[in-house]
């Protein structure tokens, strides 16, 4: 089991925030009541993203059982909340993330429909996809690989192909795409950013490509071919 602080702290603060402004929850959704373990509160603020309704209540239900069954999953998405409080270095701390950054929804909803496509359910993985693409402006395929620590600034605009591999430490800027070639389009056909790579805002990294350890990618940049290990 994580030994991440948020554990212990989330859930009490959370709820905390949530009853000094009682509209939060009328906001968002979310009833504090109902937030009984860091299943129902991850699955909550998730869920908070999209509009009101049945398939937002069912798939509440599915996200903390899927917390509560995936202890790995749950681990690792608090060590992404973890690493994005501390990117972003704004009052409120871990619960604003939960509930207010794009980029880590965006993160979040792409841990969940991965494990559910590696436990075998593709067609609810896609379908959960494609809601949270409509959502927060994202398209994060459950087949791509991401290791843990990774910061999603705002998110926006975020494009990530079906065999893009993000490592551990990566930060991805809002606008980012992850694309094919249409030239490659072999089994690894998107790009692989090593661990603790930084790509700015509007880059698109196109084909099988390497961006490698500790590597940044400027703004606007268009690339085709391998950026070597710590370069700029």
């Amino acid at each position: 089991m994580s030994r991440n602080s948020l554990r212990q702290t989330l859930l009490p603060d959370t709820l905390n925030r949530l009853a000094e402004e009682p509209g939060l929850s009328v906001l968002l959704g979310i009833e504090a009541g109902a937030l009984t373990d860091l299943s129902s509160l991850m699955a909550a603020a998730l869920t908070a993203c999209l509009p009101e309704g049945c398939a937002r209540d069912w798939l509440r239900g599915v996200t903390a059982e899927l917390f509560r069954r995936e202890v790995e999953v749950l681990d690792t998405a608090l060590d992404d909340l973890l690493l994005t409080t501390a990117r972003d270095d704004q009052p409120g701390g871990a619960p604003r993330v939960l509930l207010f950054a794009n980029g880590y929804h965006a993160l979040l909803s792409y841990r969940v429909s991965r494990a559910l496509w590696i436990a075998g359910g593709e067609d609810l993985a896609l379908a959960i996809k494609s809601q949270f693409t409509r959502a927060l402006s994202i398209e994060i395929w459950p087949q791509a690989s991401i290791g843990r620590g990774v910061w999603f600034d705002h998110g926006l605009g975020l494009v990530i192909g079906q065999t893009a591999v993000i490592e551990e430490g990566v930060s991805l800027w809002h606008g980012v795409t992850l694309g094919s070639n249409f030239v490659d389009m072999g089994e690894g056909r998107h790009p692989k950013l090593r661990r603790g790579a930084v790509v700015g805002a509007g880059a698109k990294i196109l084909g099988p490509v390497e961006v490698g350890a500790g590597a940044t990618v400027a703004a606007g940049a268009i690339v085709t071919k391998d950026v070597p290990p710590a370069t700029w």
